[in-house]
């Protein structure tokens, strides 16, 4: 992960490579992503091609109950963004324009599924750039893909509480399951569920 990255031409990454980042545009994702759906997959994978990095940043917030912790849910996006290779995935407990700051990202990428979304993330892109204390900072939306408008966390978390059809064979859940999250954590998000709320 690249970090102060903001008023510097040219910055040492954690794995020891020398970034130039002279228009050098960077990105963040940011959500709970409790669990990640094809939904965000998609997003991500489209703000991949628009930004030279991106941050999907996990939140976590201990005033908020989630069904997954903060560093489960980083393993499962790390595992279904990985075949990108300039997409990082990090988790952050505080303002998300305080992590903008501190990897010098001066894009906040959000999806948008309807008109109430866009309602609401107009208001809070006008306060992140008061908070952020700079007109620069600027948010990106990205409508959500037709086939993905019904596909959501919450709905995610009814099937696995649910059981997923309990009369189903396990790989008709994970089939189902994989019309919602990226196949490759279907598997990792069936353990986690079994390993903190018993069995599907």
């Amino acid at each position: 992960m690249v970090r102060n990255l903001k008023n510097l031409k040219n910055v040492i990454a954690e794995d020891g490579r020398e970034v130039n980042l002279r228009g050098h545009r960077v990105a963040v994702f940011a959500g709970s992503f409790d669990p990640f759906t094809v939904g965000h997959w998609d997003l991500v994978k489209r703000a991949a091609t628009m930004f030279d990095s991106l941050y999907v940043v996990v939140a976590q917030n201990a005033s908020k109950k989630n069904m997954f912790d903060a560093e489960t849910r980083k393993a499962m996006v790390e595992d279904a963004v990985s075949g990108i290779p300039n997409v990082s995935v990090a988790v952050h407990d505080g303002l998300t324009v305080d992590f903008m700051k501190s990897v010098g990202a001066r894009y906040l990428v959000r999806g948008i599924r309807n008109a109430s979304d866009l309602d609401m993330e107009q208001a809070v892109a006008w306060n992140n750039k008061v908070i952020y204390g700079s007109a620069d900072i600027e948010t990106v939306f990205l409508m959500s893909a037709q086939e993905h408008l019904a596909v959501s966390s919450s709905v995610v978390r009814e099937l696995l509480k649910c059981g997923c059809g309990k009369e189903k064979s396990l790989a008709e859940r994970k089939n189902l399951l994989s019309k919602f999250v990226p196949k490759d954590i279907v598997r990792m998000l069936l353990i986690a569920f079994r390993k903190n709320y018993e069995t599907i």
